[in-house]
């Protein structure tokens, strides 16, 4: 491991862009971070501006390098993550976006997804990405965008216009539109990606209407995806590390083994598990995706995703305005000594894995005149954990068992939460020392390329224990609060 050697992190979430400069040991030594507004057009659609999400970017790196460069740190290599399946398209020529992003978590082509599926496409489309046919994917933002933008399919047929996930836009316009690459890990969110061929699809294309010339190279995680333009930061810096997200923070948190496993809570809340060289189809409709890929050797994992865990919290701060900063949530849910019956189920763009209801919306059950903003700010907070535990029977029908969970992502701060996870889950949860490991695993992936870790087993040295919560309440307490939960979850998908 070289010590000497400094790494500029991009980490491009769904409601801010931030970047970090780490050092070798994972050391955080500049950050900064800025959020940027959300869109929404109509029921279920969640859009960005691309504009907004390149300048946040800029500015961000902007700030991080004058800071590291202070402390006289110079940065070697770039590593990018980002929102994963978010879906944007240019005009090759301009770099112009011909439409806002389409972000994950919009529904709007349910309706096309449902067509699909009762044409018999799903079990086609799963076999060849591990993915079940949802909004949630890319393949039909591309089709949504190129039918509903007046001209985009004739410029598509023509090759002039391209397609990326949020990497892939960055690294366009980072190199002053020299390349349009992506990695396996994003590639295989967009349900047009063979994952076991590792290969783009003609027969998935076929099916979406997707012109093949829109689409990026793809390439291992570790890899050289270009030179930024001088112009950018005013140096060429290599980019050499790339994964979406929630592959990123797995990364990041050393899940390198069969069995590791970690669970990310940010604007979504997102499981992985490591399931070693062999893709693993679940029974219990749960994703196979591209856990890494690097020197040649492809990790897969299988995934559970939910789409609201820190967006529920940031609703309760500016939707319902019961708080002021997402801090103020552990107190009040101190406050009360157990949830009073109430059950929030977060299904504000539909329901994730294991149900994949595009369709469910939001609910507050159990209400009484005596709720207030601490029964429904920890109902909030318990859901995150009750959606963890589906997820987790999910895979133990799938007949996987871990034993311990890596937790990541802003809200494991909150020790409330995580010590109502382990109770809920019966199992171990542990935080480690850097909680923003998705910035760290980009780092980590362009170090690796760049040289400064001559291995995953270097790598692996950096990990470290902040705090390890460990299971605490009765059976008949988890039972109920599960029971509750159970019927909560019924009620949403009937409605």
């Amino acid at each position: 491991m070289s010590d000497k050697k400094f790494i500029l992190s991009i980490d491009q979430g769904t409601t801010s862009s931030r970047a970090i400069v780490f050092d070798s040991k994972g050391t955080s030594l500049a950050v900064s971070q800025e959020e940027f507004p959300q869109i929404f057009p109509n029921d279920g659609w969640v859009e960005h501006d691309p504009e907004t999400i390149w300048s946040s970017t800029l500015n961000v790196c902007t700030r991080a390098l004058k800071d590291a460069k202070k402390q006289g740190i110079r940065v070697a290599t770039i590593g990018i993550t980002n929102q994963r399946e978010t879906t944007v398209v240019w005009d090759k020529s301009t770099g112009k976006p011909i439409y806002n992003a389409i972000v994950w978590q919009d529904r709007r082509t349910a309706d096309f997804c449902a067509q699909l599926k009762s044409d018999g496409l799903e079990k086609q489309v799963t076999a060849k990405t591990g993915l079940l046919l949802d909004p949630y994917f890319s393949a039909t933002k591309i089709s949504w965008i190129l039918d509903n933008v007046e001209g985009a399919r004739v410029k598509a047929e023509r090759g002039e216009l391209a397609f990326g996930t949020i990497d892939s836009f960055l690294l366009w316009r980072l190199t002053g539109g020299k390349e349009h690459a992506t990695d396996v890990t994003n590639a295989s969110r967009t349900m047009i990606f063979d994952i076991h061929k590792l290969s783009w699809d003609e027969e998935l294309l076929k099916i979406f209407n997707i012109p093949a010339s829109m689409l990026p190279q793809v390439k291992e995680c570790a890899a050289e995806f270009g030179l930024t333009d001088p112009s950018v930061f005013g140096s060429s810096i290599p980019v050499q590390g790339i994964a979406g997200d929630q592959q990123a923070a797995s990364f990041g948190q050393t899940c390198f083994e069969p069995g590791d496993i970690k669970s990310t809570y940010g604007t979504g809340c997102f499981v992985l598990l490591n399931t070693g060289e062999k893709p693993l189809t679940s029974k219990n409709r749960l994703l196979t995706t591209i856990g890494y890929r690097v020197n040649g050797k492809t990790a897969y994992a299988i995934e559970g995703a939910i789409f609201m865990s820190g967006a529920a919290v940031q609703w309760l701060r500016d939707g319902l305005k019961i708080i002021q900063s997402a801090s103020e949530t552990e107190a009040l849910a101190k406050s009360i000594p157990d949830n009073k019956g109430v059950y929030l189920v977060p299904a504000f763009t539909g329901l994730g894995a294991p149900y994949w209801n595009p369709h469910a919306r939001g609910a507050i059950y159990g209400l009484t005149r005596d709720s207030g903003p601490a029964e429904i700010t920890r109902a909030t907070l318990e859901a995150v954990c009750y959606q963890t535990r589906d997820l987790f029977q999910a895979m133990t029908d799938d007949g996987m068992t871990p034993n311990a969970l890596r937790v990541d992502g802003g809200m494991v701060a909150n020790n409330w939460v995580m010590q109502f996870l382990s109770d809920t889950l019966n199992l171990e949860v542990n935080r480690p020392a850097v909680a923003e490991t998705t910035a760290l695993g980009a780092a980590y992936l362009a170090g690796l390329q760049h040289g400064i870790y001559a291995s995953l087993d270097d790598i692996k040295k950096n990990w470290s224990l902040d705090h390890c919560f460990e299971p605490q309440m009765p059976a008949e307490t988890r039972d109920k609060n599960l029971q509750g939960w159970d019927q909560a979850i019924k009620r949403t998908c009937l409605q």
